[in-house]
Formats: structure tokens, C-alpha cells, sequence
């Protein structure tokens, strides 16, 4: 079963960057696919970003330019850097990671870690 600990959320205003860690336990990481999501309350939880076990990179289009994800198997993490922060980019982010690449972009996982809050201000 996998397991997540996400960090690095916090509060920036509009125009920062903040640089989001997520440590995966319980799997084999280095041959496992990972994603970031975000939700804001009262929303459906929405795909961010993913990156295969080779280290391919997709975003949401919206997102395109300004989020990057990155993977560290020595430390079995993952990293969203979010750029040119927006309002609306101020949400719950989270984590996860599965061999299911199809999984990964549904967000389709029966368990979640915490989240990390980042809130943006105007």
C-alpha cells in the first residue's frame, strides 16, 4: 500500500513560487509512476501534473509554463515547483503514485496522504 507525505505548501502572494515535496513509502518508487493534484473545497479533485517512471512529464493544460514536476528515486520523491503563482491556484495539493499510468491521470487511488495547503494572495 502506498503512502504519502506531502510539504512545502504555505502562503505566497500572487507572482511567488513555492516548491512542493511529496515522499512516497510502500511501493517499489523508481518503477512507479507519480501525479500531483489539487482541490479546493466544495470541488472534484483535479489533476495537476505526472511523471512516468522514466521521467516523461505531462501537465494540465492550464498549467503548462508555470508548474514543473520533478522525481528524486534516490529520495523517493517527487516535487511540484510552481511558478507565477495565481488566486487561483490556492488550493489542497496532493500526491500519489502507482504503477498505472491511466490510475495516475484519473486520480483514481483508494487511499491520499494530508494534502499540503498553499493559498495564494492577490
Amino acid at each position: 500500500q502506498v503512502q504519502v507525505i506531502e510539504s512545502g505548501g504555505g502562503l505566497v502572494q500572487a507572482g511567488g513560487s513555492l516548491r512542493l515535496s511529496c515522499t512516497v513509502s510502500g511501493i517499489t518508487f523508481n518503477i512507479n509512476h507519480a501525479g500531483w493534484y489539487r482541490q479546493v473545497p466544495g470541488k472534484q479533485r483535479e489533476w495537476v501534473a505526472a511523471i512516468t517512471s522514466h521521467g516523461d512529464t505531462f501537465y494540465a493544460d492550464s498549467l503548462k509554463g508555470r508548474f514543473a514536476i520533478g522525481r528524486d528515486n534516490t529520495k523517493n520523491t517527487v516535487i511540484l515547483q510552481m511558478n507565477s503563482l495565481k488566486p487561483e491556484d490556492t488550493a489542497v495539493y496532493y500526491c500519489n503514485a502507482g504503477r498505472n499510468y491511466d490510475s495516475i491521470k484519473a486520480g483514481n487511488f483508494d487511499s491520499w496522504g494530508q494534502g499540503t495547503q498553499v493559498t495564494v494572495s492577490s
